[in-house]
């Protein structure tokens, strides 16, 4: 069955990704100058993402900390996180440029939230295998938790959607991701959305490195 959907989880996400960015661009058009008034340049923060079968790609999102140069770099990513980009993060607009990395094929709608490179080695081969399929703007883990799981919840979530994957649990994702966006659930009590770095697996196994 999973080989089956594969195909045209691919076809939806293009399909839909595109439609919203089309509707969408006012929007973003308008929060892009907001935020060049506000912030200043570069009003997207491009970093490099591990994707499918850890294959490197450029995520897209809007600025939401202030440049190192701005702070000092010893700051806390909490402490960096600029007025507009706490409200930015509290309602998620700040991921809205990933559409294009869904039209693009990089990622998906639904899937594992794409985490930093550095982690890739850290995983034990469960956590591993949300590599297995594309990232996601949305997951298994936002709708159960967002960022006040810990890691191990957090990654275990991700296997299990690998195991489940089908657009019967897509569907259901997308509708709950919806109702935690709207009520703000899983955000952490100051509205900053940052966990601590991800420190590795204790788990017997090892870690899993990706071509």
């Amino acid at each position: 069955m999973q080989r089956v959907y594969r195909p045209v989880k691919r076809v939806l996400d293009f399909v839909f990704a595109l439609l919203l960015l089309v509707l969408l661009a006012p929007l973003m058009t308008l929060l892009a100058v907001m935020m060049f008034f506000a912030q200043g340049r570069p009003v997207f923060f491009v970093q490099p993402r591990p994707g499918l079968l850890g294959k490197t790609f450029r995520l897209y999102k809007f600025r939401t900390m202030a440049a190192e140069s701005e702070l000092m770099a010893s700051q806390s990513d909490t402490n960096r996180l600029t007025p507009m980009g706490r409200v930015l993060r509290k309602l998620s607009l700040d991921e809205l440029p990933q559409l294009w990395n869904v039209v693009k094929g990089d990622m998906s709608v639904v899937g594992p939230r794409p985490l930093l490179i550095d982690y890739l080695p850290l995983y034990n081969p469960r956590q591993a295998t949300r590599h297995t399929v594309r990232p996601g703007l949305t997951g298994f883990a936002q709708v159960n938790g967002r960022n006040t799981t810990t890691w191990a919840t957090r990654l275990e979530l991700d296997a299990r959607y690998v195991e489940m994957f089908s657009l019967r649990q897509d569907i259901l994702i997308v509708q709950k991701s919806i109702v935690v966006v709207f009520l703000g659930r899983g955000v952490n009590p100051d509205g900053a959305e940052v966990m601590q770095p991800f420190q590795g697996s204790s788990s017997l196994g090892g870690g899993t490195r990706w071509g």
